[in-house]
């Protein structure tokens, strides 16, 4: 009788130990990794919270794990994604990849080039709200897409480097990314981008952007961000009309998706996609899951490195277009 040993642990390096790392841990514990983690600060307290091993160098860490997860901030994301990934490992990086979109390519590029992944956790991707209104677009329950709306309100973080454009490339490359890459995934590439920002005289703390993007499918993308003062409650919320409907949502009331009177008649006649979120797992353990299951399997996962690379294209064509105050060529 031949006995068969269980698959060995997935071995997941989590570089950094900030905040983000918490909310990536839940999705590392459930696919059964064995975690590993170096942080400048903080290692000690996130390895007795989470049973990983500390290591004292990001060589050392390379040396003992399959996968390292990057959870630092922006600016450090190049570095360690590149040295990852010529060190033969798999790469979960924090978006954005790297503020220039040239350093974005060149990225991906080289995992492409040594045969790795290279994962760009867009976790707006697995919510559930925006996960179903995907399905609807696929699906063609609005027909074909026309205007869409993206909107994120939220305060601004409160570590130092987020002020700092030079550093986290601001509303637009921090926060507003999630809903460019929304509306990339929903409406496919864009040829133009025009941006205006403004920030409030009294705190510059508060600021809104303003991104229109038109696609060369032919429809119009609208993004918000709004960064408010101190205790600002977070909200994000899309509206999404097509020639055969239009769906919306906001999770202020979080009521679900709703349809309007005609799209809810062209949803009736289909098999039904709405989910109930209230049953729904964890986003950023959906992802990380999703990402072991597809380096598993061989297969492509629902974000790619070449959608990480588009973001911070048209991420960086907005701030482009705020520092000239031009519509911007993509």
């Amino acid at each position: 009788m031949t006995s068969t040993s269980p698959p060995a642990a997935l071995r997941v390096g989590i570089v950094g130990t900030g905040g983000i790392s918490r909310a990536h841990l839940p999705g590392w514990v459930e696919v059964g990794a064995e975690l590993h983690c170096f942080s400048l600060s903080g290692a000690e307290e996130f390895a007795a919270a989470s049973g990983a091993t500390v290591h004292g160098s990001l060589e050392e860490l390379l040396a003992a794990v399959d996968v390292v997860d990057v959870c630092t901030p922006t600016p450090a994301h190049p570095e360690i994604v590149r040295a990852a990934l010529e060190a033969g490992k798999d790469v979960v990086s924090e978006k954005p990849i790297a503020l220039d979109p040239a350093v974005a390519r060149e990225l991906a590029d080289l995992a492409e080039n040594v045969g790795r992944r290279l994962f760009p956790a867009h976790v707006v991707r697995f919510f559930p709200q925006y996960e179903a209104a995907k399905q609807a677009l696929d699906a063609g329950k609005i027909g074909t897409p026309a205007v869409l709306r993206f909107e994120r309100t939220g305060s601004l973080p409160d570590r130092p480097w987020y002020a700092d454009e030079s550093l986290s490339g601001g509303i637009v490359m921090d926060q507003m990314i999630h809903d460019i890459d929304q509306a990339l995934w929903m409406a496919g590439p864009v040829e133009k981008v025009f941006a205006q920002q403004s920030i409030a005289t009294s705190d510059t703390a508060v600021r809104t952007a303003h991104v229109v993007l038109t696609h060369t499918a032919g429809a119009l993308s609208h993004c918000r961000g709004f960064w408010g003062p101190a205790g600002t409650a977070f909200r994000y919320t899309f509206d999404l009309a097509g020639d055969g409907g239009r769906l919306q949502y906001d999770s202020a009331g979080d009521p679900g998706i709703m349809f309007d009177t005609v799209a809810s008649a062209r949803q009736a006649s289909g098999d039904g996609f709405l989910p109930d979120v209230t049953t729904l797992r964890d986003p950023y353990a959906a992802e990380l899951v999703e990402f072991a299951a597809t380096r598993e399997a061989g297969t492509t996962p629902r974000v790619t490195a070449a959608d990480g690379v588009r973001a911070v294209e048209v991420a960086a064509a907005a701030l482009e277009s705020l520092r000239t105050g031009r519509s911007i060529a993509c």
